[in-house]
């Protein structure tokens, strides 16, 4: 252990003391005698100033010394190495006969706590570490940071970290997100204007959310989802505020309609969508679509089709919604190779000569300038891509071509949409109609009489699935209405479920409900 003032000059000590002032800014409440250099550890000699303190029971001013104690505390590493403050306090005497505190420990407010081991500036920085990276990753960077901690004490940390005071704002964002998918949910409440965390409610029930909204009132508009139980909770608990529809739900919910309209036309614009020679999984496609379709035909339940077909539940369900195997094709992805400019005289030689070997297929495009190798070539004819003019459309991607804005479709993409929905009169009208409601999700006065028109139309369409698209809109109007009239959205509250899961990844599922909703609302 060497003192840094046994080594220097006295000329130099008033630099030292200027360097001192500068790096330990942040001790500036204390005296700083001495700092001594001891291998991996830097020790600050310090004390506190001869000021009177008040009494923390009666607050008259002392400065009468009863004693002292040293307490010793870590404070923020420099340069790699660890920093502890050895501190001499005073315990002072209170100069009241009838105060029941006759001497106490003076504190360094800022600095220093009541049975804190750091200061509180180092405290601050741990705070944040484990805020971000909660147990064992907050453990690991702190050791890189020379500041030890274990896991326990980085969520015993996070835990003591003051939660931001309650606000009940104007524009309440309501949402729900899966503890244990399927089991367990809890109830996430934000700002829908600014995107604060609010509170985190156990389960996702109307009377969690009534409860709340009752014991909590201030509320005026509140966005939500398409969720019965929180618009009844809602209602409940404040008639008199507006529920504002999420747009991106009514979209969502758009799109899995269309999906559907359009796999129940498959039959009819599949006429015009380009085939391709079946494979060996479009085939088992079609196989286990039939033996499905056979059991139910004989009256088998869908249970025991899957127990006799040895497939699960849900997959025996999908097979069974789809009138015809087409509607399961699947196009393949292919990205582009080296042997596609090549794929012209491919095709010509096969069907000339069907037999003829891939090593002279190999050295005739060679001499085209063909610069990949064999093994590419192999997997490109066994792939079929030789003969195949395209892929195939399948019904997703026809429906996602419907769902796209016309002025962001490639060009190749909008001649395809214009034939095969000119092949299929349904069609025509569900993209004229998909158009028409995505113009409405854009909030402005009058959307609502524009929907009420767009509904009576529909109504006219064969459209089944869509039919029920419109249902859905009626038995929420009011929300609807506000949705497509009103600004207001739930984007926010869906960017905070967001980061809710990347917190609930972090910690692998072993955080209990307090400790999540702590890092919820510090974040």
């Amino acid at each position: 252990m060497v003192a840094l003032s046994d080594q220097l000059p006295v000329w130099a000590m008033s630099k030292i003391d200027d360097l001192a002032g500068v790096v330990f800014a942040g001790l500036s409440a204390l005296v700083i005698e001495g700092v001594e250099d001891e291998d991996d550890l830097i020790r600050v000699m310090a004390r506190t100033r001869d000021e009177p303190v008040p009494c923390p029971v009666c607050g008259t001013l002392t400065g009468r010394v009863h004693g002292y104690y040293r307490r010793t505390v870590a404070d923020l590493p420099i340069g790699g190495r660890r920093v502890v403050v050895s501190v001499e306090g005073r315990r002072l005497l209170c100069p009241v006969w009838e105060c029941g505190r006759q001497t106490f420990r003076e504190q360094v407010p800022g600095l220093l706590e009541r049975y804190q081991r750091r200061t509180r500036r180092l405290t601050g920085q741990l705070g944040a570490v484990v805020t971000e990276l909660a147990g064992r990753a907050g453990a690991r960077l702190s050791a890189v940071l020379a500041v030890a901690v274990s896991r326990s004490t980085a969520l015993r940390l996070l835990m003591r970290l003051p939660l931001p005071p309650l606000r009940i704002p104007r524009v309440l964002g309501v949402d729900d997100f899966a503890l244990k998918r399927r089991h367990r949910y809890a109830t996430i409440l934000t700002d829908a204007e600014t995107g604060e965390r609010i509170d985190v409610l156990p389960g996702r029930g109307a009377d969690v959310l009534e409860a709340w909204l009752r014991f909590h009132p201030g509320v005026e508009i509140v966005c939500r989802d398409g969720s019965g139980a929180y618009g009844e909770a809602i209602r409940r608990a404040l008639p008199d505020a507006v529920q504002v529809s999420d747009r991106w739900h009514l979209w969502a919910n758009l799109c899995g309609k269309t999906l559907a309209e359009v796999r129940s036309h498959s039959a009819c614009w599949a006429t015009v969508n380009p085939a391709r020679p079946a494979g060996v999984r479009e085939q088992t496609t079609r196989e286990r679509w039939q033996q499905i379709h056979d059991l139910l035909d004989k009256g088998v339940g869908l249970l025991e089709c899957a127990r006799r077909l040895n497939l699960s539940l849900n997959t025996v369900k999908r097979y069974a919604r789809t009138r015809q195997p087409d509607a399961l094709r699947r196009a393949p992805r292919y990205r582009p190779t080296l042997v596609d400019p090549y794929r012209d005289h491919l095709r010509e030689r096969r069907a000339t000569d069907p037999a003829v070997p891939v090593q002279q297929l190999f050295r005739e495009i060679r001499e085209l300038g063909y610069t990949g190798s064999l093994n590419l070539l192999y997997r490109y004819i066994t792939q079929g891509r030789a003969e195949g003019e395209r892929p195939i459309t399948t019904p997703r991607r026809l429906a996602r071509l419907l769902l796209t804005h016309p002025d962001r479709l490639r060009e190749s993409d909008a001649q395809l949409v214009q034939e095969l929905t000119a092949a299929c009169p349904e069609l025509t009208a569900l993209a004229r109609h998909v158009r028409d409601f995505a113009a409405l999700l854009t909030p402005a006065d009058g959307n609502d009489a524009k929907l009420t028109a767009w509904i009576t139309t529909l109504r006219a369409a064969d459209l089944p699935h869509l039919h029920g698209f419109a249902n859905g809109l009626e038995l929420d109007r009011a929300a609807v209405n506000a949705a497509l009239t009103l600004p207001h959205h739930n984007g926010r509250t869906e960017g905070v479920n967001t980061r809710t899961k990347r917190i609930m990844r972090q910690m692998h599922g072993r955080a209990g409900f307090d400790l999540l909703r702590h890092r919820i609302l510090l974040q």
